[in-house]
């Protein structure tokens, strides 16, 4: 023991366990009115976390320990079917339109059958009806209380569906259309940067559960989910093939999408980190242009400042109009599982189709990591963390799945895992059928967001 506390990861580990113990001695204490179903979910929580970074640390260690320069250039990846980007990108598109035929043809089958543009018009749920106002009317500063708090969604995604409604002439359309090539221009991407780490075939596999996993459709709706896929994958993917500003470009465009994006700082501080041997004076350049990721996320404060005379507004919005705060990630599952448990007897539907998910997506997420973490890069896990940490952590979490399906590091473990043609096929078939329920729940409104 005294021999493995002298090494680094023994110090970092032994830290982090005191840290996250005494975390969550002091949660327990503060929440005395916590049911006991709640207390023990979130002791799980807390628990998979910690065995995720007991073994990611060793991982860590080496990864720093072991310099390598990224590349002059972009590598030449042997083994890849010549177009293979293109078809992949036409692949989703048609992926795109089957949601959109399924869609249709279920609402049919569930009663509210009608014509196939006014069909259309049900994309307008969820958040997407947010992000297409402030697309046609831009953030008001008075008004309708709904319309005024919609500064708290990002504006990347907006002003995309803005330049496009100018082709389509109608919101919907453009936003549909925006989602559809962001959604296929990711898979192209995540294959690409697959591609850094593994074989054709592990790359592929690692595009496919991005569209198997439970919550596709959330890419084909007006939502932002796949263009921050998109803007991520090609941030990660230009810094890793030595084309650093071009990675930190997207990274602010990431950061200008959505909030989370600034986790992206996690992985290119490894990268960074791991490249240092290259030079003093480059690392110092290339850490100056992270800044740009910070920068992206307060180009979106500076929209508050113009909107309502505060920076930071979105946060009062947050938090008067839903809720939303920054919490303990062990806190969530503990409330999640006691109103699933809650609105089971009653509203049975919300409790399938909002809480269940969201459970079953924070738990699985934390157990597949703790499967793939030895086989994973690095930077993915670190990112992996710093986003579960902060996303996972609101204090009104509704949209867990979604927020995870979006977060690359989750589809690349779930192609590490399933290297085995045996848990290829068995874990397909569960998750088809799984995203088949979690497709109807959505189709039906059962609270999926």
């Amino acid at each position: 023991m005294r021999i493995w506390l002298r090494k680094p990861e023994g110090r970092i580990s032994a830290l982090g366990v005191l840290a996250a113990a005494v975390l969550f001695i002091f949660w327990w204490l503060q929440h005395p009115d916590a049911t006991w179903p709640g207390r023990v979910s979130s002791l799980l929580s807390a628990g998979l976390f910690t065995a995720v970074c007991l073994r990611f640390i060793p991982r860590w260690m080496d990864f720093w320990n072991v310099p390598q320069a990224l590349p002059a250039r972009p590598p030449v990846r042997e083994g890849t079917p010549r177009w293979m980007e293109g078809k992949i990108f036409l692949a989703f598109l048609g992926i795109d339109l089957g949601v959109l035929l399924l869609v249709y043809l279920l609402r049919g089958a569930f009663g509210y059958s009608m014509a196939l543009p006014d069909a259309l018009e049900f994309w307008r749920c969820t958040d997407s009806e947010h992000y297409l106002d402030i697309s046609r009317d831009w953030y008001l500063s008075q008004g309708e209380e709904r319309r005024v708090v919609q500064l708290v969604f990002l504006p990347g995604y907006p002003i995309l569906v803005r330049l496009l409604t100018c082709l389509t002439g109608y919101d919907l359309y453009a936003g549909l259309l925006a989602s559809a090539l962001c959604f296929a221009g990711a898979g192209g991407m995540l294959y690409r940067l697959a591609r850094l780490d593994m074989p054709h075939r592990d790359a592929l596999r690692a595009v496919r559960w991005l569209c198997l996993l439970p919550g596709v459709f959330f890419f084909v709706a007006p939502m932002s989910d796949g263009l921050f896929v998109l803007l991520c994958a090609c941030c990660l993917y230009f810094a890793r093939t030595g084309r650093w500003g071009a990675g930190c470009l997207f990274g602010a465009l990431a950061c200008f999408t959505r909030s989370t994006g600034l986790s992206l700082l996690v992985p290119l501080l490894f990268e960074l980190a791991r490249a240092r041997s290259q030079g003093g004076r480059k690392t110092l350049c290339r850490g100056l242009l992270m800044l740009e990721l910070p920068a992206g996320f307060g180009a979106y404060c500076c929209i508050n400042y113009a909107v309502s005379g505060n920076f930071f507004q979105f946060m009062v919005y947050e938090k008067s109009y839903w809720s939303q705060g920054f919490g303990l990630f062990f806190n969530t599952a503990c409330y999640q599982l006691e109103r699933f448990l809650s609105y089971l007897p009653e509203k049975t539907h919300t409790a399938l189709g909002l809480w269940l998910p969201n459970l079953l997506a924070c738990f699985g997420a934390l157990a597949l990591i703790l499967l793939a973490v030895r086989r994973l890069r690095a930077s993915y896990t670190a990112w992996f963390l710093a986003y579960f940490f902060v996303a996972i952590g609101a204090t009104w979490l509704l949209s867990g799945p979604r927020y995870l399906l979006g977060l690359i590091p989750v589809s690349l473990s779930m192609s590490l895992v399933t290297r085995r043609r045996r848990a290829d096929v068995c874990l397909s078939v569960i998750f088809g059928c799984l995203s088949f329920l979690y497709l109807c729940a959505f189709v039906l409104r059962w609270q999926v967001w």
